[in-house]
């Protein structure tokens, strides 16, 4: 087994939180992992983004090559197009449908949709909407992971074991809060005719 994804955003949206979990689900999984530097962190609201590499054999690079990406992660709709290049034909992309515009020339948000409709396999959530559903607005994050979770090869029960290790550290009404906004993002991406799978 082999799985690479790129996860996507600007910085202060959680972007670590979300290679964490991956990554406690990974290692649950007893699956080897390469993770590439994260970018842009230094600075609030500048790119970021991370070349994540999952096997249960040896990884011998953390760099994904052009169209070999089965993921696409992004926490906004601009950086989840930046990254196409890096998608497989039959990989998917995964995006929250809310922009943040992080540059002074930001595209136009109608231009960014239809650039995302024209993405043959593609899960867009109002992450930001279901966070604030589940009364926890600042794990967004969790919604768009949990939309990606489909997508990825772990089950449903080591999902939210990472999830709990991840959080424990800050109480259990944290922990609760963000498991619902997981398994909201979760729930909204399985409502999708196009989801790859129903784990």
């Amino acid at each position: 087994m082999h799985y690479d994804l790129i996860i996507a955003g600007v910085g202060g949206q959680g972007i670590l939180s979300i290679a964490t979990v991956i990554g406690r689900a990974a290692v649950h999984q007893g699956l080897h992992l390469k993770q590439s530097e994260v970018h842009g962190m230094a600075q609030r609201g500048g790119a970021v983004s991370s070349h994540f590499r999952l096997s249960d054999g040896t990884i011998f690079s953390d760099l994904i090559p052009l169209a070999s990406s089965d993921l696409i992660l992004s926490m906004e709709p601009m950086e989840a197009l930046r990254y196409r290049p890096w998608l497989k034909p039959e990989g998917w992309l995964v995006t929250n449908s809310v922009p943040i515009p992080s540059i002074a020339d930001y595209p136009d948000p109608v231009r960014l949709q239809a650039a995302l409709a024209e993405m043959p396999h593609r899960i867009v959530v109002d992450a930001v909407g279901l966070a604030r559903a589940e009364k926890s607005p600042r794990s967004v994050n969790m919604a768009v992971l949990g939309a990606a979770s489909p997508c990825m090869p772990f089950p449903e029960a080591v999902w939210e074991e990472a999830i709990r290790e991840q959080f424990s550290r800050k109480g259990a009404e944290v922990v609760e809060a963000n498991i619902r906004v997981f398994q909201a993002g979760r729930n909204e991406a399985l409502r999708s005719a196009d989801t790859p799978k129903k784990t």
